[in-house]
C-alpha cells in the first residue's frame, strides 16, 4: 500500500502542473526510463526512489531533496524494474533477505512461508555479496591482466613464428634454388661421366688383355698348324732313314708349356657394376624419401602452446583411439595373421610367406601398417604364456638374428612384456621391473610430439604400469611378439 505521504507528494507534484517545453532535449525517449509524476509529456528520470518505488525528473525530484521526510528515502539510477521490489504476495516492498531460501521478501513473507529461515536486511545482506563482489571483481580484473599479457606474449608469438617460417622458407628456398639444383645434377653427372670412364678404362684393359692372349692364341694354332703339316708330310715318306732321322726334330718336347685351356668367367662382365649403380639409387630414393619425411614431421611437429594434459580416464584415452591393423610384409614365418590382420597367433609350422625386406626373419615379430605420431591409444587383448606390447621405429633392422632385429634390444623399439605372474619392460638392452595388477588388455598412450609412452593394465579401472619420457625422432609403428601358444589382438575401439 502506498504511504499517505507518497500519495500526498504525487498529488501536489500533479497540482504544480509542469510540463515539458516543446521538444525539450530532455523529454524521455522510448529507451529512456520516464518520470512518474509528469502529466502529459514527460521528461527524462534522474533518479528512482526504492522508497516510493518512483522514478523522478530533475524538476520532481527536488522535493526529495528540500524535504525533511524524504531524508532517508534511498535514490538509484533510473530504473524500470522498480516493481520487482514489491512483493507479489503482500504488495509490501521487499527489504528483507531470507538467506534460507535465497531471496528477498517483505516484513510479512518473514511471519508467514519464511517465518524461522535465516534472514537479514537487504542491506546487510548486499554488503556481504558486495565483498564477494569485489573479490571477484579483482578475481576478473586479474584475469584480464593476466590475458592481456598473454595476448602480448601470443602476438609476439605469432611475429616469431612467422619471422622463423620466413626464415625457414628462404633457406629452403636457397637450398632448393635452380644454382643448387644445378649443382646437385652436376655432381650427379660428374658421378655418372667417372663411372662411364671408369667403365670403359677397365673395358679397354680387358679388351687388351684378351686381344693379347688371342693373338698369342692365333701364333700357336699357327705353329701348330705347320708342324702337323710336317708331321703330316713326314708319314708319307717311304725312306725309313729319313723317316727316322726327321722325326726327332720335328715331334719335338710334345706340348708348349703353357697348353692348358683358357678358363673364362661367366658371362657377367659389367652386370655387377649395372646392379652396384641401381643399388645407390634405390639408396638415394630411399634417403630422399626418409629425408622428407624427417622435414615433413619437423614441421607438422612446430607448436609454441603447452600440450594438453594426458588423459586420466579410460574415456579421455578412448578420444585418442588409433585403429591398428598388422602389415602382413613384415609379419615373421611363424605368426599368422587372422581378423582382418588385427590377431597375430604363434603358429607350428612356419608360413610360406613371399620373400620381402620388410619381413622379420628370426623373431617372431610384426609391426603395423600405420604410421603414429601426434597423440594416439590403442589397446591390445593377448592369450597364452608370454607376449611383447611393442612400438618400434620403421627403420629397425629385419633380416637376422642380432639385436639390432629384436624388439626391446636396440634404441630403435620399445617393449612391455606380459606374463602370466607379472609384467617387464625393456628398451636398448635394459630391463626395468613393472608392478600393477595382471590384466588380459594392455593399452598404450602415445604422445610423440611430447616424448610420452605409456603402458596401462586395462581391466574395470585403468591402472599405469609403466611410463617412458623420450624424444622420438621419427614416426613408430605398433608392434607385437608372440611366444608359442599365445596370440594378442589390437583392438578395435568404439
Amino acid at each position: 500500500m502506498k504511504s499517505t505521504l507518497l500519495a500526498g507528494l504525487v498529488e501536489e507534484l500533479k497540482k504544480s502542473g509542469f510540463q515539458a517545453a516543446p521538444d525539450d532535449p530532455s523529454e524521455a525517449g522510448p529507451e529512456d526510463v520516464a518520470c512518474d509524476i509528469c502529466s502529459g509529456r514527460k521528461l527524462k528520470a534522474v533518479k528512482s526512489c526504492l522508497v516510493c518505488l518512483i522514478s523522478f525528473c530533475e524538476k520532481h525530484l527536488q522535493h526529495h531533496y528540500q524535504s525533511p521526510a524524504y531524508a532517508k528515502h534511498k535514490l538509484v539510477e533510473p530504473s524500470k524494474n522498480l516493481h520487482k521490489n514489491i512483493c507479489s504476495l503482500h504488495d509490501e516492498v521487499m527489504k528483507i533477505f531470507c538467506r534460507t531460501d535465497q531471496q528477498s521478501i517483505c516484513h510479512l513473507c518473514c511471519l508467514d512461508q519464511h517465518k524461522g529461515h535465516d534472514t537479514v536486511s537487504a542491506a546487510a545482506e548486499r554488503t556481504e555479496r558486495q565483498k564477494d563482489l569485489e573479490e571477484s571483481r579483482e578475481n576478473i580484473q586479474q584475469r584480464i591482466q593476466d590475458r592481456e599479457e598473454d595476448v602480448k606474449l601470443l602476438q609476439q608469438e605469432v611475429e616469431a613464428i612467422n619471422g622463423s617460417a620466413d626464415k625457414a622458407v628462404e633457406h629452403s628456398q636457397e637450398i632448393f634454388s635452380q644454382e643448387i639444383f644445378s649443382q646437385l645434377i652436376r655432381l650427379m653427372e660428374k658421378r655418372r661421366s667417372d663411372v662411364e670412364q671408369q667403365v670403359r678404362s677397365q673395358q679397354e684393359r680387358e679388351v687388351s688383355r684378351v686381344k693379347e692372349l688371342q693373338e698369342k692364341m692365333e701364333q700357336e694354332i699357327t705353329e701348330l698348324k705347320r708342324k702337323d703339316a710336317d708331321l703330316q708330310k713326314l708319314s708319307l715318306t717311304e725312306d725309313h732313314n729319313q723317316f727316322l732321322h726327321s722325326y726327332p726334330s720335328l715331334s719335338g718336347p710334345g706340348q708348349p708349356a703353357d697348353s692348358s685351356r683358357i678358363n673364362i668367367r661367366p658371362l657377367r662382365y659389367f652386370e655387377e657394376v649395372t646392379a652396384a649403380v641401381s643399388e645407390v639409387r634405390e639408396k638415394l630414393q630411399d634417403l630422399l624419401t626418409e629425408m622428407w619425411t624427417n622435414v615433413s614431421q619437423a614441421v607438422t611437429e612446430v607448436d609454441v602452446l603447452l600440450p594438453e594434459p594426458e588423459p586420466k580416464t579410460r574415456a579421455d584415452f578412448l578420444r585418442f583411439s588409433q585403429r591398428i591393423t598388422l602389415d602382413p610384409n613384415t609379419v615373421n614365418r611363424w605368426l599368422i595373421l587372422s581378423d582382418r590382420n588385427r590377431r597375430a597367433t604363434r603358429t607350428e609350422k612356419p608360413q610360406t610367406y613371399p620373400d620381402h625386406p620388410d619381413r622379420f626373419t628370426y623373431y617372431c615379430q610384426v609391426l603395423s601398417r600405420e604410421s603414429l605420431t601426434g597423440r594416439c591409444y590403442w589397446e591390445v587383448d593377448w592369450r597364452g604364456t608370454r607376449v611383447y606390447v611393442t612400438v618400434a621405429y620403421k627403420t629397425i633392422r629385419r633380416v637376422g638374428d642380432s639385436e639390432d632385429c629384436r624388439f626391446g634390444y636396440n634404441d630403435k623399439s620399445w617393449r612391455l612384456e606380459c606374463y602370466k605372474d607379472k609384467y617387464q619392460f625393456k628398451h636398448n638392452k635394459v630391463s626395468s621391473p613393472v608392478s600393477g595388477p595382471l590384466s588380459s588388455r594392455v593399452g598404450v598412450y602415445l604422445d610423440h610430439r611430447a616424448g610420452i609412452l605409456s603402458f596401462y593394465s586395462v581391466s574395470e579401472t585403468m591402472t599405469l604400469l609403466h611410463r617412458v619420457q623420450t624424444t622420438f625422432t621419427q614416426p613408430l609403428h605398433a608392434g607385437l611378439w608372440v611366444n608359442s601358444e599365445a596370440s594378442a589382438e589390437f583392438i578395435e575401439l568404439k
